[in-house]
């Protein structure tokens, strides 16, 4: 199990390690080639029915959806095809039942003595699948597609959304003919012709909503399956050789598979977070769910043909275990209306009678308390006239403002999660994701200096944190970073601006360049102190250079979003000798370790800003009526059903790193994850925007008729900035793909 694996509970948690056991022994050694006849699938099914797992989902047992994903995730994972599937569907419909007929049917399935297959028939937004008609008690048509009905003793199918048709399946008039699909055996045609049959009341259960959470099991399923054959080829990528080295050093490779990495965290956490809000009794379970079935159906299958790319031919190999993966993941991903099915749900939520909103995460019982706090000191001191007339002005001059940051400096919030002994409050990592979206609602000018002001309570000297920290917290104080050079951009490692002690002073020398707070007080310097250093990031060290010191030149250049950032030479710059941070030669460890603290939550600052976008998006979409709407387009629909869904990808990661951070730091490679994540997001949602609105979308901010003052392409112009900074994404897929999954540097 990868750390990036970890189950939310320790219940899941034995679950899993003990379903995958299990399955090690009792079915993988099978190997590739592994039959799926109806007798082995009635072999292993009657093994896992030892294991309790054919009762979950029924009334009374203590598993949940938590726990059957968990299973149905293992399944797909180990290639197995037992009918977990149809058992939990027929536990969820009609365990609530009191009839004799069920409970007979229930006990028999939770004993292993019957196997139910299910269909949803006409209720399947995938016509092809097929339907029934019923006359009196008997059953003509034909449903295609069903899993497990060659081993199984019992037929459930749905006839409308409170009601089910239980068929004994050995019966005259019901035939089963095994069908091959997407080159697999496992699907059946069932004909039915006069079959007798038993009609079920649904047990007070929704039968389209029984559908949501089926399509849930199989997203999980096909989670399992795509997540094995990822395993698969990262551990080929180390041991296969090509052009004397091994295939994961290659950059294609290791961006290939951090992508991988990337989507099979956002599948993983959607469905976490799903499971965890049904058993929790949230409604918002359903949204949630059609999340997932909207994000996961292209990710997972893009998955799924990466893994293959990797393995090159060798994946093709029938007596390879990687194609029953790809497989499974096809079959499973467009079974139950494809993701469109969902996507319609999601529109409908988003766009429709009014429209709901992204729905707002709990943050605990602080986090929330904190949230509200904030709004309200917005409300009574960002808002009215003031606001009103910061947002007049041009963009270039809405980049900070130095009274609203000293205003919040009085309220001690630029040290949210500062430890007390710096002045800070210590505040949890979920409150400052509030702290984050309240402001990000607000549209709040940017504060702070938070990545020097980490570098400063990790490595400062006492003097130093007691000169510059204050400033900082009382927002009177900005701190550019120096770092990016002509020749050394995402290679800091090559930076040539050099040090040189002098008595007790350093003399600074060289350039920089693309520095955006370049109006700063300060400057956090990264310069060369020994240049014959080997590794070349040896010899670094990091300073604190005042902006006005005599010496530095600043030539600020617009940028292309409309902001500012500046080429500033430094010739002959001298500060004294203790405004070097951290040891000489050291500064290496102080610039990644200040970077790595924060990093954690930079991709939730970038998909808060894009959450935030999108409700401004919906907005318009929903404006006007008739033919003058966007919201019935069935293109804009869908469009904005799948930004939806990725937007919860990206607040989904935003939280997990939160989660870690509240257990030390956040790991550089889970940051990298989210930030890599959420900058691309808020690339596509810029594009998006522009096609969804047209034109007027494209005026930029004070032109005639410009939507929102030119927010949305402004928007999509500042995005690229977050994809380059902190960390090109390339750089950052580097580092995903050698920290996370250990291939050679």
């Amino acid at each position: 199990m990868t750390a990036t694996e970890q189950p939310d509970d320790d219940v899941t948690a034995m679950l899993r390690d003990s379903l995958r056991g299990f399955l090690d022994e009792h079915w993988r050694p099978r190997g590739a080639m592994a039959s799926s006849s109806p007798d082995e699938i009635s072999a292993i099914w009657r093994k896992l029915v030892g294991q309790g797992v054919a009762a979950l989902g029924a009334q009374g047992d203590e598993g949940g959806l938590a726990e059957i994903l968990v299973v149905m995730a293992e399944l797909g994972r180990a290639g197995c095809p037992a009918p977990m599937w149809s058992a939990a569907l027929a536990n969820l419909a009609i365990s609530g039942s009191q009839s004799d007929v069920v409970t007979d049917l229930l006990a028999r399935l939770h004993s292993g003595k019957a196997i139910v297959a299910f269909s949803f028939g006409a209720l399947d937004p995938d016509r092809g699948t097929g339907s029934i008609e019923v006359a009196i008690n008997a059953a003509t048509g034909v449903l295609r597609c069903v899993e497990a009905a060659g081993s199984a003793t019992h037929l459930l199918v749905a006839l409308d959304r409170a009601h089910l048709a239980l068929i004994e399946l050995g019966r005259p008039g019901v035939e089963c003919v095994a069908t091959r699909a997407m080159g697999a055996w496992g699907l059946y045609e069932i004909r039915l012709n006069a079959a007798p049959l038993t009609r079920i009341a649904g047990g007070g259960v929704d039968l389209d909503e029984l559908r949501i959470k089926g399509k849930a099991m199989l997203t999980a399923r096909a989670y399992g399956a795509a997540r094995r054959a990822f395993e698969l080829a990262v551990d080929y990528a180390r041991e296969r050789h090509q052009f004397g080295q091994p295939i994961g050093k290659f950059q294609a490779i290791q961006h290939k598979l951090a992508n991988c990495l990337i989507a099979l965290e956002g599948v993983r956490l959607i469905l976490d977070h799903t499971a965890r809000l049904h058993d929790g009794g949230d409604a918002d379970w359903r949204y949630f769910a059609d999340c997932a079935s909207a994000f996961s159906g292209s990710a997972l299958r893009q998955v799924a043909l990466e893994t293959q790319h990797t393995f090159g031919a060798i994946g093709y190999a029938e007596e390879h275990e990687a194609p029953i993966h790809f497989k499974r993941v096809h079959l499973d991903t467009i079974a139950l209306g494809v993701a469109s099915d969902a996507k319609r749900r999601l529109a409908a939520r988003l766009l429709d009678a009014g429209g709901a909103g992204l729905p707002q995460y709990d943050l605990g019982t602080a986090g929330n308390a904190y949230r509200e706090q904030v709004r309200r000191w917005l409300a009574e001191n960002w808002s009215g006239q003031r606001k009103d007339a910061f947002d007049q002005k041009p963009f270039t001059k809405r980049e900070f403002d130095a009274g609203f940051a000293r205003d919040i400096g009085e309220t001690g919030w630029i040290g949210l999660g500062w430890p007390e002994r710096f002045g800070g409050q210590a505040r949890s990592p979920l409150e400052q994701i509030a702290f984050m979206e309240t402001m990000e609602q607000a549209e709040a000018p940017r504060i702070g200096a938070a990545i020097q002001a980490n570098a400063l309570m990790m490595f400062g000297t006492p003097e130093q944190q007691q000169q510059y920290l204050p400033a900082i917290l009382r927002g009177e104080a900005m701190h550019g970073m120096g770092y990016s050079e002509p020749q050394a951009g995402s290679d800091l490692a090559a930076l040539r601006t050099s040090a040189v002690r002098d008595g007790d002073h350093w003399l600074i020398n060289g350039q920089k360049i693309w520095t955006t707070t370049w109006w700063g007080k300060y400057m956090f310097l990264a310069a060369r102190t020994d240049k014959d250093a080997k590794p070349p990031h040896a010899g670094i060290s990091m300073f604190i250079v005042p902006m006005d010191a005599p010496g530095i030149t600043i030539r600020p250049s617009a940028t292309m979003y409309d902001g500012t950032f500046a080429n500033i030479f430094y010739d002959n710059v001298r500060i004294p000798a203790e405004n070097l941070v951290g040891e000489v030669n050291d500064g290496w460890k102080v610039l990644t370790g200040a970077l790595a603290f924060e990093r954690g939550l930079v991709g939730g600052g970038i998909v808060l800003k894009v959450a935030h976008a999108f409700e401004q998006l919906r907005a318009h979409v929903m404006a006007g009526e008739g033919d003058q709407s966007l919201a019935g387009e069935p293109i804009v629909r869908d469009r904005m059903a799948t930004l939806a869904s990725e937007i919860e990808i990206g607040r989904l990661l935003m939280m997990h790193c939160a989660e870690l951070a509240a257990g030390g730091v956040t790991p550089p490679e889970y940051g990298a994850i989210s930030k890599v994540f959420s900058g691309e997001l808020m690339e596509r949602f810029g594009e998006a925007a522009l096609d969804i609105l047209g034109m007027r979308a494209a005026l930029s901010e004070q032109m005639p008729g410009a939507i929102d003052n030119g927010r949305f392409e402004q928007n999509l112009r500042h995005s690229l900035m977050w994809v380059i900074s902190i960390g090109t994404n390339e750089i950052q897929r580097s580092l995903i793909a050698q920290r996370a999954l250990g291939l050679p540097r």
